[in-house]
């Protein structure tokens, strides 16, 4: 893997956690819909869009998918579980502590998942950014305002807490199934498609059962799209090409650019409120990020060079 294949991914995975980031404050504009419904119904509107759009390919690779069979299931269920616990998540601790947490926890899981598999070695600069992102979560969590006071996590905060790490817990398996699968010779947008639309399978009929109100207004539409063509459909397909050139932990770490702006736009646009040592939590997030990026820059600076000279 060169320097420009591996940037191109980290790219790809920045602009992803981009729109993953306007996920939760565009749910909230909908009225009357639960989260379990916008969940169930984005995720898997986008796996059926994944379906017809890589339907030749499917079948194409349905050999390596029946030999994977155990990976796939595992894979699809994770995804299925994951928009579930996420949506879920912020709607009992807020749309900032819900995103961080959920985004937050899912490195860990993943480089813990790499370990035990042998996949990947971990550096210095990983450990030195994931320590420094955790900090930034446990600050914004202890930091979040309840009214006019900056008490510690509510009940229904911990409930969130508790929601996140599960969606951080299902983030991380599917995110390793997919690296798998594409380590097993199925192009990473394929294999994407496969872990989704398995996914479609148990969302949408539930989405259909409980979404009563996703179309009931103008705005509820254009949330439901929106959720499923941009955050969902487009947001994945980056995703799933930064995975054939960055390692799993790395992308997830990258991920934490997601709560960043889930918190900006909590504060900027819901009135979701943050103490000092919250807005502290905020800018080590950011270092994180800066941290872990630092390699990424370098091999940029040197690409440039060398074409210029």
């Amino acid at each position: 893997m060169n320097d420009t294949q591996n940037f191109k991914g980290v790219a790809a995975i920045v602009f992803a956690s981009l729109v993953w980031g306007t996920t939760g404050t565009a749910a909230s504009l909908s009225a009357n819909i639960s989260a379990f419904s916008i969940g169930a119904f984005s995720m898997g509107g986008a796996g059926l869009l994944f379906i017809l759009a890589n339907l030749r390919k499917l079948l194409f690779y349905r050999k390596k998918f029946i030999e994977n069979s155990k990976l796939v299931l595992f894979g699809g269920l994770s995804v299925a579980i994951y928009p579930l616990a996420f949506y879920s998540s912020m709607s009992f601790s807020g749309v900032a502590l819900g995103t961080i947490v959920s985004i937050a926890s899912a490195p860990l899981f993943t480089v813990i998942f790499e370990r035990l598999s042998g996949q990947a070695s971990v550096s210095l600069r990983w450990w030195l950014s994931f320590i420094l992102g955790v900090a930034g979560v446990s600050l914004l969590v202890i930091g979040k305002q309840h009214g006019n006071t900056s008490a510690l996590i509510s009940s229904n905060d911990q409930f969130g807490v508790i929601l996140g790490c599960i969606a951080g817990l299902t983030y991380a398996c599917y995110t390793c199934a997919i690296k798998r699968l594409i380590g097993h010779e199925i192009d990473s947008q394929t294999a994407m498609s496969g872990l989704f639309g398995l996914a479609a399978l148990i969302l949408l009929p539930a989405a259909l059962v409980w979404g009563d109100n996703l179309f009931a207004t103008v705005t509820n539409t254009a949330v439901s799209l929106y959720m499923v063509i941009v955050p969902m459909f487009c947001g994945y397909l980056l995703f799933s090409y930064g995975l054939k050139n960055v390692n799993a932990s790395d992308a997830t770490l990258i991920t934490l650019l997601e709560p960043l702006i889930a918190t900006l736009l909590a504060i900027g646009f819901l009135g979701e409120r943050f103490s000092l040592v919250g807005l502290i939590g905020a800018v080590l997030l950011l270092i994180s990020l800066l941290t872990n990026s630092i390699k990424q820059g370098k091999s940029l600076a040197y690409q440039a060079k060398k074409q210029f000279n």
